[in-house]
């Protein structure tokens, strides 16, 4: 779920706004800790943004470090930008795992089948959440 490359450049470009103003300000240490400080932090903090991870592995759903084996899965809806919406919206339960990303539009809902867990499905974003869906409902056929 990496960052698209406007972002990246917005943030870039706010940070070395504030540098440079705090670099106008200044002299010695002053004009150039700023830079050495706010443009790697930034870069860091971008990158945090974008480092989750979904992929369908080994007979489990892996969304960062949260796992969902996929026998526990009923099915597996693509979701548009719309979807999303009423998903997490009017349609949001307060028991859904939910890993989302404003600047992705598609979404998957996962909907679970697990009696022992109170959770009634997932929403992870996707920006192919067609190819999730299917990849989560033949890895499902698949093992069961």
């Amino acid at each position: 779920m990496w960052l698209p490359w406007w972002l990246w450049l917005a943030g870039l470009a706010a940070a070395s706004l504030l540098a440079v103003e705090v670099w106008m300000g200044g002299g010695g240490v002053r004009a150039w800790l700023p830079f050495a400080v706010l443009l790697p932090a930034t870069v860091a903090g971008l990158a945090w943004l974008g480092r989750i991870r979904v992929a369908v592995v080994g007979g489990e759903l892996r969304v960062d470090d949260a796992r969902l084996p996929v026998r526990f899965i009923a099915d597996a809806i693509a979701l548009d930008v719309d979807g999303r919406r009423e998903v997490l919206g009017v349609g949001a339960d307060p028991l859904a795992f939910v890993v989302q990303r404003p600047w992705i539009g598609g979404a998957v809902q996962v909907v679970l089948d697990d009696p022992a867990d109170p959770t009634p499905f997932w929403v992870v974003s996707s920006r192919h959440p067609v190819e999730l869906a299917g990849a989560l409902l033949s890895a499902r056929d698949a093992a069961g």
